[in-house]
């Protein structure tokens, strides 16, 4: 087990800011839930492909929770952190166990793999948050499409990003650092 040290909490520190900006840097309100889409997911997937999964999903869920906070969707942020967390936490683990042994070659199909799987978790996470937790019913199924398209977008800056930085050496042993 690695140990988690100043240098780790400065990693999850910086990413969570970076997934908070993300996520308040464009935001598509969703009239049928009062939510909105962001931009925020690619940068969740850059920090699950790019990080350790235990410190990708405390950024993630950290990051996006604040950007609630912050934005004034108070009633949204225990689920965010719940969910995306858990989007991190399925790609990061995903794209480590479908790239050991393969060629580097096949690590953006292992990405898009782990991704659409991740925000498969987040279409579905907000949509039970939505109708269950916050009382919406069957109006929470008005949010699936923005929310799909967010993931999709996700993914997307997910696969143009995160390939070249896993091509830095340097960053690659500085993100292993133990």
């Amino acid at each position: 087990m690695r140990k988690f040290g100043t240098f780790h909490v400065v990693f999850v520190a910086l990413f969570a800011a970076l997934i908070c900006v993300g996520t308040m840097l464009v935001q598509i309100p969703i009239p049928a839930t009062g939510g909105y889409a962001n931009l925020g997911d690619g940068v969740i997937l850059i920090a699950a492909f790019l990080m350790g999964t235990g410190y990708a999903t405390a950024a993630a869920g950290l990051g996006s929770m604040l950007a609630d906070l912050l934005l004034g969707y108070v009633s949204y942020a225990p689920g965010t952190l719940i969910i995306k967390a858990g989007a991190a936490l399925i790609a990061g683990l995903l794209f480590r166990k479908l790239s050991a042994g393969r060629k580097q070659s096949m690590q953006p199909v292992m990405m898009a793999v782990a991704g659409v799987c991740a925000e498969s978790f987040m279409v579905l996470g907000y949509f039970f948050y939505e109708a269950v937790i916050l009382g919406i019913g069957a109006g929470a199924a008005g949010a699936i499409l923005g929310n799909v398209g967010q993931g999709i977008v996700g993914v997307v800056i997910a696969l143009l990003v995160a390939p070249v930085l896993l091509k830095n050496d340097e960053l690659k042993n500085l993100m292993n650092r133990s």
